[in-house]
């Protein structure tokens, strides 16, 4: 889709905004509470550090109420105007589908939090290697 040095890159590929190679998260997508946004504290490439200041993710909560908001509009309109549900059932396909997707939206929701913070620097492990 897109290549490197484009933030969607880093984002659907979960990989480090800086250089994008190193892996952002540390586990694949889990549904273990523990595992779902456990991240590098470093990247394992660049060496950038993932938790810039204390509490740098609180931001990345308005991200996934907009995500969740996006999502839960989205399966309502489906479900009651192009599959006829009724508004109970509806509803309950909101809650459903939301639950399902909780793992994927809070993962997506500290990328793209990061993602606006930290630019692509196709240099950044060079400049890690120089350093070291």
């Amino acid at each position: 889709m897109f290549g490197k040095g484009h933030k969607l890159y880093s984002i659907f590929r979960n990989k480090c905004p800086r250089c994008h190679e190193g892996d952002f998260f540390k586990y694949k997508i889990s549904l273990n509470p523990k595992k779902i946004t456990t991240l590098h504290d470093h990247c394992p490439k660049c060496n950038l550090k993932y938790m810039m200041e204390p509490s740098f993710y609180f931001g990345a909560m308005y991200v996934n109420y907009a995500i969740a908001v996006a999502l839960f509009v989205a399966v309502f309109i489906i479900s009651k105007v192009f599959l006829g549900f009724s508004i109970l059932h509806s509803f309950i396909t909101v809650i459903v589908i939301s639950l399902l997707l909780t793992p994927i939206s809070l993962r997506l929701s500290r990328i793209i939090w990061i993602n606006f913070f930290v630019s692509y620097n196709k240099k950044a492990k060079e400049l890690q290697t120089e350093k070291d």
